[in-house]
């Protein structure tokens, strides 16, 4: 299957069940920009058992084949001219063996542990002042200045303006495209208990119970969906984890309430609720255990438009979007093929 009609970008990333999208989803936007620069794309993943994450990559006319180690000799016979590679589980011998044999480029959150690349991107905030051992001659891109958005995202980026919000205010929830920590019924329950009226669509991945809403609360479930950018800038309040996605929702300019759901989130949620342009709901566990705080902040999002308006302004403020195009810049040059 090797490549003969150019350069292959090969994207070898975690997803699952158990797993979640977001490292293929931030994957997927950069491959998109190596595809506009004439790249053939390759994705090495276990998308095929997340429906949704299979329908990502097909849509976008990217490859989709099942890893097979020795990963090196995979890559070499798929005709990868650059890797990416984005996994909490992969160990770091896989790190080694395809960078000894390729150009590659790792998405890290934090402290790469070990594993070995040419090029590091952490697009996480405040990642910038961060310092961690690499290896000689690495490069670290560091930041959200290099947030990686989808064109999805991109075309649906707000030029600014006032947000006209709806009477009751319409709600958009969604926790990954897995949901993986079960965060769905939680968020929807303390929505329910803040007794505010509201219209509120929770994507949710697998079934369940619907709490019984009160006077002026409707809410629905839907499954994971392909327009999330649409419906999040429809929304007048979006409730969302502080993962992967979080960049996009600042980027689209959206009022946010986000939940710490994993602990490898709880810098970038501290940070990001720091800087005023979300408020958090907590930890979900914490949420779990006694709701009451998350209640709490989620009336106040229902309630006051002057903080919602701000959130939307500050959010927009920190992402300019154009993160993956200097990621692509950095990769290709590394790789002797800017």
């Amino acid at each position: 299957m090797s490549s003969t009609t150019g350069p292959v970008l090969a994207v070898l990333c975690d997803v699952g069940p158990s797993h979640g999208v977001g490292h293929l989803m931030r994957c997927v936007a950069l491959a998109e920009e190596f595809a506009a620069r004439g790249h053939r794309v390759v994705f090495v993943s276990e998308a095929d058992e997340v429906p949704f994450a299979a329908r990502q990559l097909s849509s976008r006319g990217f490859a989709s084949v099942t890893p097979e180690p020795p990963y090196a000799a995979q890559l070499a016979a798929l005709g990868a001219t650059t890797v990416v590679i984005d996994s909490y589980h992969l160990p770091a011998s896989a790190y080694a063996e395809v960078s000894a044999a390729f150009p590659t480029v790792a998405l890290v959150d934090g402290d790469p542990a070990g594993r070995v690349a040419h090029t590091y991107v952490d697009q996480n905030l405040g990642a910038e002042h961060d310092t961690w051992d690499l290896p000689a001659g690495a490069v670290r891109l560091a930041g959200l200045e290099y947030a990686l958005l989808r064109d999805e995202i991109l075309e649906q980026r707000p030029s600014g303006g006032e947000h006209a919000e709806s009477d009751p205010l319409r709600v958009f929830a969604f926790f990954g495209g897995t949901d993986a920590f079960g965060a769905g019924p939680v968020l929807a329950r303390a929505l329910v208990a803040t007794g505010r009226p509201f219209e509120a669509t929770v994507v949710a991945p697998a079934s369940w119970e619907v709490p019984a809403t009160g006077p002026g609360q409707s809410l629905s479930l839907i499954g994971p969906t392909d327009d999330l950018a649409a419906r999040v800038r429809a929304a007048d309040l979006v409730v969302s984890a502080a993962g992967t996605s979080s960049w996009e929702l600042l980027c689209l300019r959206a009022a946010c309430g986000f939940v710490c759901v994993a602990e490898n989130q709880r810098v970038s949620y501290g940070r990001v609720v720091e800087t005023g342009a979300v408020v958090g709901l907590g930890v979900l566990d914490d949420v779990r255990e006694d709701p009451a705080e998350a209640v709490a902040a989620l009336d106040r999002l229902l309630t006051d438009a002057g903080l919602r308006r701000g959130l939307r302004e500050a959010g927009g403020n920190l992402v300019d979007g154009l993160g993956r195009k200097r990621v692509a810049d950095a990769a290709l040059v590394d790789s002797g093929s800017a």
